[in-house]
């Protein structure tokens, strides 16, 4: 396997991609700053900033141009080049698996899921479509290629009120609305359109969101502490998650029993879909069922971001986490 390799080449240089060309740019360069900082000392993590201006190896404060062909960068005078990737980017072109499909191709091995487990996780409605055929219960949802395609009537008859309104094919943090009377339908479709090409809306979940992160070790995979996510807004919108209309609860106020099924349905989503290092599967517990909102194959991973929050309640340290994936994804 990939550890192997890298012993025997002597490889220890990964490429930290992130940034990419969505609306959550800054939140990967966070993400991406704590992963540098904690990363196994044995690795050299240098960020390769995805930009709509171009690729960009930052190394002493340098900007460096990265290279797509020869998956390299200059630097005085000497070509560089990443013997591993890690993407850690939120949207387009990371959290879909376009990058990784290019690592593939390019016979650079990383430390992600797949393009296949990506791009199904990354769209919401496929997604949830693919794990309702495996009987893991999911809202009832209505799938919008245009704006136009279904009347309001129609769809408030399928969803009922209220209905979230959600890019499928985008982000988790943009361009999302909860919809409580008719007239606001429209508008809200207007939004969602503007950040996807497609769009699903959603009938509303009345219950207890949680959050679980989960990722494969020597001994397993690891599900960790739940976290409860007690929004000051409607719903978890980015100004829930990032500017602190929020409480982030870890461990979750729910019952043993019912962390537990949270934590195992947790798992079978993460195997069902072959995920790969960390995940955060989104649930809303319903009369003690747990229903999967959403599955983050990048979740956030800065300082203030859940994951980190619930390692901290787990009692592991980032740099013990990411040497356990590296450990198992990188094992002989």
């Amino acid at each position: 396997m990939l550890l192997s390799f890298l012993n025997q080449q002597n490889m220890k240089r990964i490429g930290l991609f992130c940034g990419g060309l969505s609306s959550e740019f800054s939140i990967s360069i966070l993400s991406a700053t704590t992963i540098q900082a904690h990363f196994p000392a044995e690795f050299e993590v240098i960020k390769i900033v995805v930009s709509p201006k171009g690729w960009f190896a930052e190394l002493d404060e340098k900007e460096l141009p990265f290279d797509l062909n020869s998956f390299s960068f200059t630097s005085n005078g000497v070509a560089q080049t990443i013997d591993a990737g890690l993407v850690y980017i939120h949207g387009n072109p990371g959290e879909n698996g376009k990058i990784q499909a290019l690592l593939d191709m390019k016979g650079i091995p990383y430390l992600n899921s797949g393009p296949l487990a990506s791009a199904l996780s990354f769209d919401k409605w496929y997604c949830n479509q693919f794990l309702r055929a495996f009987d893991i219960p999911v809202a009832t949802s209505v799938f919008l290629t245009s704006i136009h395609e279904k009347t309001t009537n129609e769809i408030i008859q399928t969803l009922g009120l209220p209905i979230f309104v959600k890019p499928s094919d985008s982000g988790s943090s943009y361009g999302i609305s909860k919809v409580k009377a008719a007239e606001e339908l429209h508008p809200a479709l207007e939004i969602a359109f503007k950040e996807g090409k497609t769009v699903v809306l959603e009938s509303f979940l009345d219950g207890t969101e949680v959050t679980c992160g989960v990722y494969g070790t020597k001994e397993g995979l690891i599900a960790l502490p739940l976290t409860e996510i007690a929004s000051e807004n409607e719903f978890f919108d980015y100004d829930a998650k990032y500017n602190g209309k929020s409480q982030e609860i870890t461990p979750a106020r729910v019952s043993d029993d019912i962390a537990r099924k949270v934590q195992e349905r947790a798992k079978k989503v993460y195997q069902l879909l072959q995920l790969r290092s960390i995940a955060r599967i989104d649930f809303m517990i319903v009369n003690n069922e747990p229903f999967v909102i959403e599955v983050n194959t990048t979740p956030g991973f800065s300082s203030a971001s859940i994951v980190p929050q619930m390692l901290a309640c787990a009692g592991t340290s980032i740099h013990d986490f990411w040497k356990d994936i590296v450990s198992f994804e990188w094992k002989d």
